[in-house]
């Protein structure tokens, strides 16, 4: 099973759910990718795959500049997990793969 792709993804933050799009290009037991959505464009940092299991980070300036830590798991065509934002908790984030 492959986690590269292209997914349309909902975060769900106080601000409302943030929408997005999260492509994933892999290399090995790495990648790399962004985050694509109306908090603007984020590349994805330290990128690791161990199976259907990801994790990353991912620098964010608006509203107010901080480093996100994500996780989440493939599964077919769905991905789930959820991104750290520092003391503010960590957020749930689903999505599909894009056809």
């Amino acid at each position: 099973m492959t986690v590269a792709g292209t997914y349309e993804c909902v975060t769900k933050t106080p601000m409302g759910d943030q929408k997005s799009e999260f492509t994933i290009d892999v290399s090995g037991d790495t990648f790399t990718g962004k985050n694509v959505g109306a908090m603007g464009s984020m590349d994805l940092e330290n990128g690791k795959v161990n199976g259907n299991q990801l994790t990353w980070s991912m620098k964010m300036t608006v509203p107010m500049p901080m480093t996100l830590e994500g996780e989440a798991t493939v599964d077919g065509d769905t991905i789930t997990g959820g991104v750290k934002a520092g003391a503010f908790g960590t957020f749930p984030m689903t999505g599909t793969r894009k056809a």
